[in-house]
């Protein structure tokens, strides 16, 4: 695959260096050499080993990581629907059953017989009904069918790119090592499973040096062999051998701890350090199979519902983690079960709350686009795993291509009270995409009226500086907006990476029809409500826009603008050259992403009634020192419709983000940790690639084909008939310049990424902030 790593590695020719050497007693294992490279070298060659001797846990340096490919066939069929009564008869549920499926699909290559022997596989495990039972059918696919392929083949991969990767050849390399277990004084140790003596399988082993060695494709170790290491090395004949434990991921803390600690006791006995070390050599896994008709749908960035989107590990990911706390639990625990070689990765390992739009690639037609999200690493998947991640990846998808679908005219929303007629477009109303920014002004404008409270700072010096007016604060009806704040981009190799996108809170003067005639900024000057709002612009403007860009209620504004800049590239490379998306761009056709569970019922009338609401009556109250109360009413506002962009350079990329693009382009096929922090990044893409004709015959009564999980679009005839009444107000920042208006304001060297986005994309709806004096009761407390 082009994407992986050259192996880089020449072991033909090589001089003998060292000669032969005996292995431990009772040790038998298979040269390397010939297990992983089907070749025999007579003697080591030079820079054979395992790095990192002489230290407790070491990481390869960032030149030394690489992906490396498994094959994984058995993940073309994730789609594949359960069994009918009749395909339950016919396939069968013994293993004579299993077996003869096999057979004849291994003799013709038919993949029907492939069918029916996961069938069978399926009614067997349910007619053993135990405790390791998977009812789910999909889940079992994943699990016993695809999971435990890529278990076998990901680590025998592993262990092959290793070997390569330190140059395990000669006589001296064993490998598949097989170690009768003892204790420390000789004695057979017996396992409790099996009632025999117990059998630890090393994956490697020098005779010379008397290293033992361990390939983990992940980053965990397996409490069973830790028991048996505990043992065989401090057992006399293995007291003065060492352990190399290989990581082909980032290893988990518990790993690391309790290898120490074998370490320590190891030094306390025999007074050897490192007995035992941890090498994390950071190489991604990317399954290699190709799809077929029981292949799963993937709509996410997909064009077309018709073809087969090959999603990517970031949808496995947010499968595999569950949508909820229990259901991540539960979930985990059934992958762990199966991750004997660590083929499913670290189920519960992503923080999802935490997800990004990273980059979108070249956007070719027929190949759809890839794309590659970042996210943090939760702290203990063990103690508290991550889940929700079809929610979030879905609202960015839908997002996506809401902005894609909807032509500029349409997309503005209003929360201005005396306009109740117009809120926003019917048919952006019924997105998500829609929902977030509405809900995002009004949360805006309850945030600015918290903002504002004089008991902390900096309402308490805001209140103190404004203009009075009988003694009490007040101030000039202001507007609050929204907009993109400059955002670093960088394109490069026909994609585009989004390295920041912050938001801006902008405030102005307004005056609105529903202000009261003897609202207190009837009685200032023109001079001091221009102050009133330099104050604001000052002192309250910052703090609010702190939490825009910070607070997690504000994440999905911050995701779907995300989309935005993705989708406005995507517009970009279209009106150069058709592309996939061609047929959706302004189509205005939104019926394949609508508003999603649990806002399938939103209105957006709710949302406007709670802002009038709180324009008319108040939502926060305030004491001032002299006696009076204080009432606020504030509506807010989001106007995305022109974002400035600095377009970083190579140069620059390459130092605030090196490897960036290499860590991106993996993540497209296997999730990757970037450098040495806590944030992964994972992508999907290949959805212009097609599902192959006809698997031969049918395999039986009640064809097993998949159906379409996503509808197809219709052709465009729903879209409204007029254009939208409300316009952006004049004193806009999206009638700064043409819709669809690009312009550079970055580097030296541009990149030709978007420096505005075309026409307005969020609420326009006038922002009001205004305060009313009434007497203090004698009852009130």
């Amino acid at each position: 695959m082009a994407l992986l790593t050259s192996i880089g590695v020449l072991l033909s020719g090589m001089p003998a260096l060292v000669g032969n050497a005996a292995a431990a007693p009772g040790l038998t294992g298979k040269r390397c050499d010939q297990l992983y490279l089907n070749r025999k070298y007579d003697a080591p060659v030079a820079g054979s080993g395992i790095q990192g001797k002489n230290q407790q846990y070491s990481v390869s340096p960032e030149r030394d990581w690489s992906a490396y490919s498994a094959d994984n066939p058995a993940r073309a069929f994730d789609g594949l629907k359960a069994p009918n009564a009749a395909q339950k008869k016919l396939a069968g549920n013994t293993q004579s059953a299993v077996d003869k499926w096999k057979a004849k699909y291994e003799k013709t290559g038919n993949i029907k017989y492939r069918v029916l022997e996961i069938y069978a596989r399926y009614e067997q495990n349910i007619a053993r009904n135990n405790s390791r039972t998977i009812r789910d059918f999909s889940r079992y696919v994943d699990v016993r069918i695809a999971g435990n392929e890529f278990n076998r083949t990901k680590g025998h991969a592993f262990g092959r790119r290793m070997t390569q990767q330190f140059k395990l050849v000669g006589p001296d390399w064993l490998c598949e090592v097989r170690v009768k277990v003892t204790d420390r004084n000789g004695k057979p140790v017996i396992d409790p499973k099996t009632k025999k003596q117990a059998v630890r399988i090393y994956d490697f082993y020098n005779k010379k040096t008397k290293e033992l060695g361990e390939f983990k494709s992940n980053g965990k170790h397996i409490p069973k062999q830790l028991r048996w290491d505990r043992h065989i090395l401090r057992s006399p004949g293995f007291r003065d051998h060492s352990l190399r434990m290989v990581m082909g991921e980032r290893v988990a803390q518990n790993t690391r701890e309790a290898y120490k600690k074998l370490n320590g006791q190891i030094q306390r006995e025999t007074g050897r350090s490192n007995g035992v070390t941890i090498r994390e050599q950071r190489s991604a896994a990317v399954p290699r199979w190709k799809p077929n008709q029981y292949t799963r749908h993937n709509p996410h960035f997909n064009p077309s519902p018709s073809r087969v989107g090959t999603g990517g590990p970031l949808t496995d990911a947010a499968y595999r983690q569950g949508q909820s706390r229990a259901e991540a639990r539960a979930l985990q625990k059934m992958y762990q079960d199966a991750n004997t070689r660590g083929g499913f990765g670290r189920p519960g390992g992503v923080d999802f709350s935490t997800l990004e739009l990273n980059y979108v690639g070249n956007v070719t037609k027929g190949k759809g686009i890839d794309y590659s999200f970042k996210a943090d690493y939760v702290k203990n998947e063990d103690a508290e795993p991550g889940y929700g991640g079809e929610k979030a990846l879905g609202l960015s998808s839908d997002a996506f291509f809401t902005w894609l679908a909807l032509s500029p005219d349409r997309m503005w929303v209003n929360l201005n009270p005396d306009q109740p007629d117009k809120i926003m477009d019917s048919a952006f109303a019924k997105t998500d995409a829609g929902r977030v920014l509405l809900e995002a002004d009004m949360e805006m404008k309850r945030d600015w009226a918290r903002t504002l409270n004089p008991k902390q700072s900096p309402g308490r010096e805001y209140m103190n500086a404004a203009p009075k007016v009988d003694g009490v604060p007040c101030f000039s009806p202001i507007r609050n907006w929204i907009v993109p704040e400059r955002a670093k981009v960088r394109q490069q190799d026909g994609g585009i990476y989004i390295l920041d996108a912050p938001l801006k809170v902008n405030t102005a003067k307004m005056d609105f029809d529903a202000v009261p005639a003897d609202h207190c900024s009837s009685k200032l000057t023109d001079q001091q409500k221009q102050y009133s709002v330099e104050l604001m612009q000052r002192m309250i403007t910052p703090e609010v826009q702190k939490k825009v860009n910070n607070d997690p209620k504000y994440k999905d504004l911050r995701t779907v603008y995300r989309s935005r800049v993705a989708a406005e590239f995507v517009r970009q490379q279209d009106a150069k050259q058709a592309t996939d998306f061609r047929k959706i761009i302004n189509s205005n056709n939104l019926k394949r992403w609508p508003l999603r569970a649990p806002h399938q019922n939103w209105d957006k009338r709710t949302v406007w009634k709670q802002a009038r609401k709180s324009f008319l009556e108040g939502e926060y109250t305030y004491e001032w020192t002299n006696g009076g109360r204080i009432y606020t009413y504030t509506v807010g506002g989001v106007d995305f419709s022109k974002s400035p962009k600095r377009n970083v350079s190579r140069v620059r990329f390459n130092l605030e983000k090196p490897r960036l693009d290499e860590t991106t382009k993996t993540s497209v096929q296997s999730e990757t940790a970037y450098r040495n922090t806590e944030t992964a990044y994972l992508g999907g893409g290949g959805s212009g690639r097609t599902a192959p004709g006809g698997g031969g015959d049918d395999p039986g009564p009640g064809d097993p084909t998949p159906s379409d999980p996503t509808p197809s679009p219709s052709d465009g005839t729903d879209r409204p008939s007029t254009p939208p009444a409300t316009q952006r107000p004049s004193d806009s920042p999206g009638d700064q310049a043409g819709d669809g208006e690009l312009g550079d304001t970055g580097s030296d060297t541009p990149v030709g990424l978007i420096a505005g986005i075309a026409a307005a994309l969020a609420a326009i709806g006038g922002g009001l902030t205004w305060w009313m004096r009434r007497r203090r009761m004698v009852t009130e407390d």
